[in-house]
Formats: C-alpha cells, sequence, structure tokens
C-alpha cells in the first residue's frame, strides 16, 4: 500500500452531542475525512459534528446498520476511492488516537480487516456491562467452534480495506452490522486479525446495552447471522 494511505472514518451517531466532537477531535490528521451519519438525532449532534470540521450525513431509518451503510453510500459516490474504512462510535468509549494502531496491521503485515479487541486488561471498570461482555464471549466462542475463527471481540472500532469492504456485500440493518462484518470475512477469507484497544465508560447512555429490549434485540440479531452462517 501507498506511503501515504487515503483513509476514512465512518462514525454513526444517533443522539451523541455530548460527546461527538471529542471523537473527531482525537482522530488523526492523517485521516482524509471523517464522515458522520447521523440517525435521525433530536439533539445538537448534527451542529456539534459540523463545527468540529466532520462531513456529516443523515439517514432517517434508525438503526446501526443504516447508518454504516449511508456513510458506504456516500464514499462509493466519490471518484477518489480510499483505501482504507475505519469505523468507531460515536460515543467516545473507544479512543480514536489508537486509530494508527488498528490500521497498523494493515500497513504494515498486509491484512485486510483488523478488529480493536477491548480487552480486560485495557479496559475501565463498568465500561462494558455484564451482557456485553456475556454476549462477546458466546458470540465468539461460537465462532471459534463454528468456523474455527480466532475473534476475541465484536468491537466497534475496526479497519477494514475498502475493497475488501465491498466484497463483503453487508445488509444488516441493525445491530448485527459488526458481527455480520466478521462471519463474512470468515466466508471471504480475508486476512484478518484483532488488536488490543483501551476501551472507557461512554458519554450518555447506551441506545443497546443500556436497555434491556436493547440487549435482548442486539443479542437475538448476532446469535441469527451466527446461525444463519453455519447452516450455509
Amino acid at each position: 500500500m501507498q506511503d501515504s494511505p487515503h483513509i476514512k472514518v465512518i462514525i454513526p451517531a444517533f443522539n451523541e452531542a455530548d460527546s461527538i466532537a471529542e471523537v473527531i477531535k482525537d482522530i488523526p490528521k492523517s485521516v482524509s475525512e471523517i464522515i458522520v451519519v447521523n440517525n435521525n438525532s433530536s439533539d445538537n449532534t448534527v451542529k456539534n459534528a459540523q463545527a468540529a470540521g466532520a462531513t456529516v450525513l443523515t439517514e432517517r431509518k434508525k438503526g446501526y446498520g443504516h447508518a454504516c451503510l449511508k456513510g458506504m453510500d456516500y464514499v462509493a459516490q466519490q471518484s477518489k476511492t480510499p483505501d482504507i474504512i475505519v469505523f468507531i462510535d460515536g460515543d467516545y468509549s473507544d479512543y480514536p488516537e489508537e486509530l494508527n494502531k488498528v490500521v497498523a496491521p494493515i500497513l504494515n503485515h498486509g491484512y485486510d480487516f483488523v478488529v480493536g479487541a477491548r480487552v480486560k486488561r485495557l479496559r475501565e471498570d463498568g465500561s462494558m456491562t455484564p451482557q456485553q461482555i456475556f454476549g462477546n464471549w458466546l458470540a465468539t466462542f461460537l465462532m471459534k467452534l463454528l468456523f474455527r475463527a480466532t475473534f476475541t471481540d465484536l468491537g466497534p472500532f475496526r479497519a477494514i480495506k475498502y475493497n475488501k469492504l465491498l466484497t463483503l456485500e453487508m445488509e444488516d440493518k441493525t445491530y448485527g452490522w459488526t458481527v455480520e462484518m466478521q462471519l463474512k470475512a470468515l466466508k471471504k477469507k480475508l486476512a484478518y486479525t484483532e488488536v488490543p484497544v483501551r476501551y472507557k465508560k461512554r458519554i450518555g447512555v447506551s441506545k443497546v446495552s443500556g436497555t434491556v429490549k436493547g440487549s435482548i434485540f442486539a443479542g437475538v440479531k448476532i446469535l441469527g447471522w451466527i446461525f444463519k452462517y453455519s447452516f450455509k
């Protein structure tokens, strides 16, 4: 890959007015464009993201996958395609300054896909709920059992070569997005790895793990994708 890779960041954001500018501010300046996809927010997410210098799109259909797909559609319409797409959440639970660490295996070792793994030793106490920890363990255990995968996390902070991302033909509209990407990476035999990343308590309340309904819905979606692929 070229010495100065063309990297774009996609950030799905639903009511992240208090955190989005912090996320944008901490992303390394080497990134060519930061794309915030406002997922029908009712607060100042759009205003704050624009003030921080991001390109802001709006996707009125609620859902994490809907927002990610909107960002991908925007990138596809540009004349110059990026080398790498990075996905990160807008709640400031990740450390955006670690982006270079996440893309390093692609730039230096030829990997296609990298997941930032929220390992216990680098996680702030309370930054992941018990249901998140269990859900990640169960999903990655099943992927190991059924597909011989080596993933340990479904972390949202991830990087992928743009041309490889297109081959995955992503389709999930809600919370199955992360596991869909990992399952399709396995199916397509992409060269993948994980890098340990730090993780802290998010700003604001989680729309998924912060509610019983959200946790159940996300769990059903994730397990649904895994069992769907186990029969293919």
